[in-house]
């Protein structure tokens, strides 16, 4: 059997999601782990510091894409990319990696271990794709998913904060537009709850067809293509943005021209102390704030036109 690379990369856990996004992006990444070594003999010894453990396929590419010197460019890039955003060096971990090659295991399987059936809510529940699911009640919503192929594998906080909010505040027969979809669980989650027409858009190409897949593996017609919220033409009666704090504050008027009147909204992916951000972007653009919804570091902020 073929070798493969593994990066272990020390970061903040709350930041899990975001970094995995960029592995995704930028190398040939098969999926992630996050190993939190947070407890030894029942003693806390760190509060900050995860393990995000990645798998690299080098069947696919050439030698140079697997190479650490790149690894080490596109880590040194990103990272400052996110600090020119706003974000900390504390927020962000340190990002020193261990790489090394590992031979005779198969890498395809070996990222999934760690995964198990996510209860999200009491009624929605995300199964990753190979594993055997019983419903635990009759109307349980439950979405199967392959975690690690896009952003938004429904084990984040900001994920589980925009899905109960599509729980708490969507209409009945609504029409739902999903901003930066990643995966697609969200809108998929909102075509579970009964939503008539969902809409979903990305910027980035390679996961429209993930999102696709996700749609068809979960029997749920939604319409998603490459596109950004400032060229969307249709308003909808909720929309779902689950973005970096610094991109929701600067497309604020776009994702509010694409409201109805007295339409919600569901911002996410914001940490807690970088709100104020996106609260201030809210008061300019003259909508309504309904609930900040919280979980770990996290706040989905939910609004209304």
């Amino acid at each position: 059997m073929s070798s493969y690379y593994e990066l272990q990369i020390k970061i903040n856990p709350e930041m899990e999601d975001i970094i995995s996004d960029i592995c995704f992006e930028n190398l040939p990444c098969e999926g992630v782990v996050l190993a939190e070594e947070t407890y030894k003999d029942l003693e806390m010894i760190s509060t900050t510091e995860g393990t995000l453990r990645v798998f690299l396929n080098p069947q696919d590419c050439n030698s140079a894409a697997v190479s650490e010197s790149h690894v080490k460019k596109v880590l040194s890039e990103q990272r400052e990319l996110l600090k020119s955003r706003g974000f900390s060096d504390e927020e962000l971990g340190s990002w020193e990696f261990v790489y090394s090659e590992k031979e005779n295991e198969d890498w395809s399987k070996k990222w999934k271990e760690k995964w198990d059936v996510t209860h999200v809510s009491d009624r929605i529940t995300v199964v990753p794709d190979w594993i055997e699911y019983t419903p635990e009640h009759e109307d349980e919503v439950i979405i199967k998913l392959e975690p690690g192929c896009a952003f938004g594998t429904g084990t984040h906080a900001t994920t589980q904060l925009c899905m109960k909010a599509i729980e708490k505040y969507m209409p009945e027969n609504a029409d739902i537009a999903d901003i930066g979809m990643g995966s697609g669980i969200l809108a998929i989650c909102a075509k579970k709850f009964g939503a008539k027409y969902v809409y979903g858009c990305d910027n980035d190409e390679t996961v429209i067809n993930v999102a696709k897949e996700n749609a068809i593996k979960n029997n749920a017609v939604c319409e998603f293509e490459l596109n950004t919220a400032d060229k969307v033409k249709r308003q909808f009666d909720l929309v779902l943005a689950n973005i970096l704090h610094n991109v929701l504050a600067e497309i604020m008027g776009d994702l509010k021209a694409i409201m109805k009147d007295d339409a919600y909204m569901v911002l996410s992916g914001i940490l807690d102390e970088k709100k104020s951000v996106v609260l201030d972007a809210i008061k300019k653009h003259n909508l309504e704030l309904i609930e900040e919804m919280h979980q770990n570091q996290w706040v989905a902020l939910v609004v209304r036109k």
